[in-house]
């Protein structure tokens, strides 16, 4: 889902190699070369003799202690992989004797509910999740491997991906804390994969992977500044992820540019027998690099959805700035394109989500041995026992609601079920898109960050991705641009399998305007009278360990 200092080492299993071990010696400047480098770059300085997989591991290392765990303080990073450099180390060994890869040899981060059969726990946030790790890795995390990819550790995010309370704060969990925003510190950096893409967006790792049921790939990725790509549900494999929604849970890339983005698509897609959601993906995963075509606006019709913006006049500048940018590279844009309705499916959506995360949680539980919790209802009284910890901000009110529903045979699931499946796709997106011939539709994403309110929650403001998330679609946001220095992402969204024609778009689209830029890590958005002071809330708990 979306959004609506921890003590270091306080458990031994969540810091068996420390930070500092990990990094060596000290680095001369947290500013090196690859920090802002993307996947390209660094295979060609690895090719060419100049930089090992060790020594990006290193540098990763030395940037988060320097800049996440220290100084600024992001905390988007929850835990770092004991086995990060010896994993590199294979990897330059394989490397000298010709083995290579797009992925071969980078760092890269998974959200803390993404299983590693290793050493680190999978507990998405939750202090009731602490015990043995998973018995095996999820999926995404095998295929990755496979890659050539170094899995340097997991992320922060909004605690259960921000199912657990109606008035939660993104990027909060009862483990790591509050992940905040590189750009303004004191800003959300929305969720529920907030780390990822924070760590992204700072230049602690190149690439990440985080998840999304409605609005957690897409809601960061443009919070933050960064390409976010939310597949097609079945594009990519959910086993080992801990669950929300059988039809709307995915994983995606998080990069800062389309490339990156598409490299690790193309790593991760494709059929598995343990996700029956995914039996058709080998019919569509492909390389998506092949798809970066700088001309790929030409001939293309892009329909802009206005009424899923309401952000202000500073946004809207920027969306008519991208429709003159679209129009200027060969795109028809035809503007105000209504999606029918759009409004009409919220409460179904909440209903299934409801029942389907009492089912699907209580089934991947099934998988975790060595646990002190092995249901929903279990997580509840946890919950409960340990409120100080868990819940001294908000509540668990999606918990219990859950907890309350029947099993997927009730008619008022299977009646929600249905609605949302006609309405979202086929007479929702599918008709939008058939009545006026598109390739593709146009909204930003939501309005710039929010100031964090650990107290109230974050706010109920308008978004772009909720069609495509409850469809099933893919989508994907690019960087378009600032308000306040905060950043503002354009989200492109399609037909069911279109990731093709997506990512040539957005590519298209991020070439002809270069709009991000690196974060400053400012403490508070600037006014006429200089930086407003940034309080440190000192009253936060502190969890019980990282």
């Amino acid at each position: 889902m979306k959004s609506r200092r921890s003590g270091r080492c306080a458990i031994a299993l969540l810091c068996s190699v420390s930070i500092a071990a990990l990094a060596g010696p000290p680095a001369s400047s947290i500013d090196a070369a690859t920090d802002y480098a993307d996947i390209t770059s660094l295979q060609q300085q690895m090719a060419a003799g100049k930089l090992g997989s060790q020594q990006l591991v290193r540098d990763f290392i030395r940037r988060i202690d320097a800049l996440d765990q220290a100084g600024p303080r992001v905390n988007s990073v929850l835990q770092l992989n004991p086995d990060a450099l010896s994993i590199a180390k294979r990897r330059d060994a394989a490397r000298a004797k010709g083995t290579h890869g797009p992925l071969w040899g980078i760092p890269i981060l998974l959200k803390a509910n993404i299983d590693t059969g290793d050493k680190m726990p999978t507990t998405a946030g939750s202090l009731a999740m602490l015990g043995a790790p998973a018995p095996r890795d999820a999926t995404v995390a095998a295929k990755l491997r496979k890659a050539g990819a170094v899995i340097l550790g997991k992320t922060n995010l909004s605690e259960w991906a921000n199912y657990r309370s109606t008035h939660s704060s993104s990027g909060w969990s009862g483990r790591g804390g509050l992940t905040r925003n590189p750009y303004v510190l004191d800003h959300s950096a929305c969720g529920s994969s907030s780390g990822s893409a924070a760590a992204v967006a700072a230049g602690f790792v190149t690439v990440a992977i985080g998840t999304e049921t409605n609005g957690s790939v897409i809601c960061p990725s443009a919070a933050n500044g960064i390409v976010g790509i939310k597949p097609t549900v079945g594009l990519v494999s959910r086993a080992g992820i801990i669950p929300i929604s059988s039809t709307q849970d995915t994983a995606g890339p998080m990069a800062r540019d389309v490339r990156d983005a598409a490299i690790v698509l193309t790593a991760i897609a494709g059929s598995d027998p343990r996700d029956p959601a995914t039996k058709n993906a080998d019919r569509h995963a492909t390389d998506y690099t092949k798809f970066l075509d700088p001309n790929a606006l030409k001939g293309k019709r892009i329909g802009v959805v206005r009424e899923l913006s309401d952000d202000g006049p500073a946004v809207t500048k920027l969306l008519d700035q991208t429709i003159q940018v679209l129009r200027a590279h060969g795109a028809s844009v035809i503007d105000n394109v209504k999606i029918p309705h759009v409004n009409d499916y919220g409460k179904a959506e909440s209903t299934v989500l409801l029942y389907q995360f009492k089912h699907d949680i209580n089934a991947y539980l099934a998988t975790r041995k060595g646990l002190k919790v092995h249901s929903l209802a279990d997580l509840i009284a946890f919950d409960k026992a340990h409120a100080a910890e868990e819940m001294p901000w908000f509540g668990q009110e999606l918990f219990t609601e859950a907890e309350a529903k029947g099993p997927l045979t009730d008619k008022a699931y299977r009646d929600a079920l249905a609605k949302l499946q006609k309405l979202a796709g086929p007479e929702g997106i599918d008709a939008a898109m058939n009545a006026h011939h598109l390739d593709a539709l146009l909204a930003p994403a939501q309005p710039p960050t929010w100031p964090i309110d650990l107290v109230n929650g974050d706010p109920d403001l308008p978004s772009a991705y909720g069609p495509a998330a409850v469809a099933g679609y893919p989508s994907i946001t690019v960087p378009a641009g600032f308000v306040h220095g905060l950043p503002v992402g354009m989200l492109f969204f399609g037909r069911k399998w279109s990731e093709p024609t997506l990512i040539g778009i957005a590519y298209a689209y991020e070439q002809a305007t270069h709009a991000r830029r690196n974060p400053k890590f400012l403490q508070a958005l600037p006014t006429p009278t200089g930086l407003v002071p940034y309080v440190e809330r000192a009253a936060m708990p502190a969890p019980a360990g990282k």
